[in-house]
């Protein structure tokens, strides 16, 4: 059962009431507001996962609410599906190039509104995945170009972080030498396949418990590396 908050903004009580309804039937949890001041002080004291959120809101309408949460990077992130009575292109455009991540037009389909709120939390998910993973007791941020260990900051160089994020993100996956070297230094490096090894060795050296004996970054003799999560 799904646990993630939803906020929902509409000034037409009803209309709150049945997405209310059918959202918390669906495992939800849900708040709600009736205008643009009180939606933006939920959101950001409650960090929903999700905004559902009417465009024709009295005072502050839902393009300002949607500009004032992409300005604000505890929820900047927070994916918004816009609801509106218009039907014009222009005004769905103009929602999506503020930052919505879809829309919905009323009279709308209480099915459909929730199949879009499932998909659009499904993509936030992956790709959140996509932006940082974790294993064992490392941290990798792909946004941040940041790597800690046991909660300290790892220091590495550009070649090192994209060396690594391109084994994780091919986990399970050989990597040749030549495709890293590629991949990595660019296809006019003028260079050795050892200039691979020499900073897999320096990655073990930085986030292996034993660069010995690596348990998650594998030499598969004579072709290349592969990253597992050591299970």
């Amino acid at each position: 059962m799904a646990e993630e908050k939803i906020l929902v903004v509409d000034d037409e009580e009803h209309i709150v009431e049945l997405i209310k309804f059918n959202l918390q039937n669906n495992g939800y949890n849900v708040l709600t507001a009736s205008n643009g001041i009180d939606a933006l002080k939920i959101a950001k004291s409650q960090v929903p996962q999700l905004v559902l959120l009417d465009l024709m809101l009295p005072g502050m309408d839902g393009y300002d609410v949607c500009k004032e949460i992409r300005k604000d990077m505890n929820i900047s992130n927070t994916p918004i599906i816009m609801i509106t009575a218009r039907s014009e292109e222009l005004d769905k455009i103009l929602g999506l190039e503020l930052g919505a991540d879809d829309y919905v037009t009323k009279p709308f389909s209480v099915r459909e509104l929730v199949a879009r709120v499932k998909a659009v939390l499904r993509r936030t998910a992956t790709q959140q995945f996509e932006n940082s993973f974790k294993f064992a007791n490392v941290s990798i941020d792909f946004q941040k170009h940041e790597v800690s260990k046991d909660g300290q900051k790892v220091e590495l160089t550009l070649k090192e972080f994209e060396l690594l994020e391109m084994l994780i993100k091919n986990k399970g996956r050989v990597m040749t030498r030549d495709f890293l070297l590629d991949k990595i230094w660019g296809y006019d490096y003028i260079g050795e396949t050892r200039t691979v090894d020499v900073h897999i060795r320096h990655l073990r050296q930085k986030i292996e418990e034993d660069d010995k004996n690596p348990k998650f970054i594998e030499t598969i003799r004579g072709v290349g590396y592969r990253f597992n999560l050591g299970e």
